[in-house]
């Protein structure tokens, strides 16, 4: 009350009750609790991978990473679980404005420095392999969920790179031998055309780095490859994307069985296709060894949104949450106007003046 007064004697005008601004309030809060909820976060919409030399990310997702079938995948899952391989183009680092090898360090290259993708970083000599030609032209194939603008750059590793070390920036060729700039992105996969470093052979990996240029953030990827057929070292079939999928318990398929090149033999023998081959592949592309079943799509189906199954029940909940959240804004608004309605005071009267005589 004498707050009241205080405020009266110097004119300051009265405050409005509590009970009309605190529903308000309340609404305001949950409908923002809301937008922030349904908003993504940066793994939501990941951005890409190679595909093609396949990204270790990327072969193992194809593997089902539920039950992936290769030692070194099920090694992948073991030391980090299943998410970094459903979340295989989020290898990415928000803020790295062009400092990778700043920030990065020796030996995390693969996983980007990232705790969640330490598996990737695994130092070992069983990773499946691409094979690729000893020279020539070739086309690169980084497929994006989320396009940007940006250069990429591929970088090989030097002569006597063992994969059963862990992977060191001095490990790699000083300077890349591909940069492409805002390449053409062809049924959402980014097509990197150039020349192959024509003095490679065997057992080498490609390390590919994205950095867009409308942002600091950059994409990393770990691709082992063998240039030219290497004698008693055939690489393995990449797995089909419908194995990729979680599904109900049923016999599965036999799998072709993979195709040892002849020694001194330097690519697989031209009846094998490609098992990398797209529609779009052209002539003297590479094969990962050996040739896909009848109607097996490795890479690339032309529909971004095929790999991102496995986000469908995020979207889901968060619909559902924008749900909840709708009725329980209406619930506090209708309950924030029954606060702040007041009767109406009733119409003073005045006295009747009675006179006596």
């Amino acid at each position: 009350m004498r707050l009241v007064r205080f405020r009266a004697a110097l004119g300051w005008p009265r405050l409005r009750p509590m009970t009309r601004l605190t529903p308000l309030a309340v609404a305001a809060a949950v409908l923002g609790g809301a937008l922030a909820a349904l908003v993504p976060t940066s793994g939501a919409y990941a951005h890409g991978t190679m595909t093609n030399p396949a990204s270790r990310a990327w072969w193992c997702y194809q593997e089902n990473p539920e039950s992936p079938t290769s030692p070194v995948c099920r090694a992948v899952v073991a030391a980090a679980g299943t998410q970094p391989l459903y979340d295989w183009n989020e290898v990415n680092i928000g803020d790295a404005a062009g400092r990778h090898r700043t920030i990065i360090p020796d030996g995390k290259l693969c996983s980007a420095g990232r705790d969640k993708y330490r598996g990737l970083d695994l130092a070992r000599a069983d990773w499946p392999t691409t094979t690729l030609p000893t020279s020539g032209r070739f086309t690169f194939r980084f497929k994006g969920t989320a396009p940007h603008r940006g250069t990429f750059e591929l970088y090989v590793t030097r002569d006597g790179f063992d994969p059963a070390k862990p992977l060191a920036w001095a490990d790699l060729e000083a300077q890349p031998f591909l940069r492409s700039t805002d390449p053409p992105l062809v049924d959402g996969v980014y097509q990197l055309a150039g020349d192959l470093p024509g003095n490679k052979r065997g057992r080498h990996l490609i390390y590919t780095i994205w950095q867009r240029s409308d942002s600091p953030e950059a994409f990393y990827t770990c691709s082992d490859v063998v240039f030219g057929a290497v004698a008693g070292d055939p690489a393995p079939p990449l797995p089909s994307p419908a194995a990729s999928r979680p599904a109900p318990a049923s016999p599965a398929p036999a799998s072709p069985s993979p195709t040892s090149p002849s020694p001194g033999s330097p690519s697989p023998t031209p009846a094998a296709p490609s098992a990398q081959a797209s529609p779009s592949a052209t002539a003297g592309e590479p094969s990962t060894g050996t040739s896909p079943a009848p109607g097996d799509v490795r890479e690339d189906t032309g529909n971004p949104g095929d790999d991102q199954l496995p986000r469908t029940g995020a979207v889901v909940w968060r619909w559902a949450l924008l749900g909840v959240t709708l009725v329980a804004l209406g619930f506090v608004t209708l309950l924030g106007l029954l606060l702040t309605r007041r009767p109406k005071p009733a119409p003073k009267v005045s006295p009747a003046t009675t006179s006596y005589r």
